[in-house]
């Protein structure tokens, strides 16, 4: 059986064709529109394109945003046009197959669980460290979605009251200090304590502090730029000290980072290890979770998405099947 995976984020609709091992054979990519019917054409559009080319029977999306507890309905989503939205049921009609939606973090964490970095754990957090922190829990194997289907939102736990302001109206979220986001602001705060100790990020930052990117200080960090190396250290840091509160309220036995920062894991990984394990609850007398690198990268959404959507479709031939 052959399913569908879409990841959808704030800048591409990525569409992949996977089979029962976790295997994606063919995929095509769109940008994201911005309008709610032109993103509906553009998720059509890129299915229907490897539908084409392979015989398959059932779409999972893996949408960047909150998802109710049926997943049928996008309550809400920050970057795409959907508000309180019947998702499911509206590509369904479109596409004439069975349509299953998935929060993007869940969807990657079921994909790492059954193929990847968690495989065999019986409790596994996904930490998604890219523009801001998704995060995923997985109990037993099945992803803990909460009472409205939002859980958990990690990256929002307030770990510096009145830091940094959060696009979520909060203020010293997790995610404005261990993100692609928050390594930019670090730099850039760096840079004008220290406007001398990195030739290369003050001269770009004087012509736009916006080019100071999380990615262009990784890269930097990586040529042992020192004050971009500084900047890496503090999300380190700051990556430690959030594990230690996550596996205070969980103790996972497995946590896995991914995301687009995951990337740039050997620069800041072996501190963060080192901090959590420091300052989590019962240092040096309780086991400490596994802290593992994703494997499947920009491919988890899709794959658990298709996952997902693989078992919705067998559940509904088996349901059929008694009914006949």
């Amino acid at each position: 059986m052959l399913t569908v995976g879409v990841d959808i984020g704030g800048t591409s609709v990525r569409a992949g064709v996977v089979d029962a091992r976790g295997s994606v054979l063919d995929t095509s990519r769109a940008p994201t529109p911005a309008g709610e019917r032109a993103l509906e054409d553009a998720i059509v559009a890129a299915v229907e394109e490897v539908a084409d080319r392979h015989a398959v029977n059932a779409v999972g999306l893996a949408v960047a945003g909150f998802i109710a507890s049926d997943r049928r309905t996008v309550r809400f989503a920050p970057h795409l046009a959907w508000r309180q939205a019947d998702v499911a049921d509206r590509m369904s009609d479109r596409l004439g197959m069975p349509v299953v939606l998935e929060h993007d973090a869940n969807a990657a964490a079921l994909a790492e669980h059954r193929f990847g970095a968690a495989r065999g754990a019986s409790t596994a957090v996904l930490v998604a460290i890219g523009t801001g922190i998704g995060a995923a829990l997985l109990l037993n194997g099945e992803v803990f979605r909460g009472a409205h289907g939002v859980a958990p939102e990690l990256g929002h736990l307030r770990v510096v009251p009145d830091g940094r302001p959060c696009p979520c109206g909060k203020n010293g979220c997790w995610e404005r200090y261990c993100s692609g986001t928050a390594l930019s602001a670090t730099a850039v705060e760096l840079l004008a304590k220290h406007p001398g100790v990195s030739t290369v990020l003050a001269r770009e930052a004087a012509g736009d502090a916006r080019a100071v990117t999380g990615r262009r200080v990784a890269g930097a960090a990586r040529d042992g730029d020192p004050l971009a190396k500084r900047a890496m250290a503090d999300l380190a840091r700051w990556l430690g000290e959030g594990l230690a509160l996550v596996a205070d309220v969980y103790d996972p036995e497995v946590i896995v980072i991914g995301g687009g920062v995951s990337g740039s894991a050997p620069l800041f990984l072996d501190d963060a290890r080192e901090r959590y394990s420091a300052v989590v609850t019962g240092a040096g007398h309780r086991p400490l979770a596994r802290i593992r690198t994703a494997q499947l990268g920009d491919d988890a959404g899709i794959v658990g998405a298709a996952t997902l959507a693989r078992e919705m479709a067998s559940s509904m031939a088996k349901n059929h099947s008694r009914r006949s």
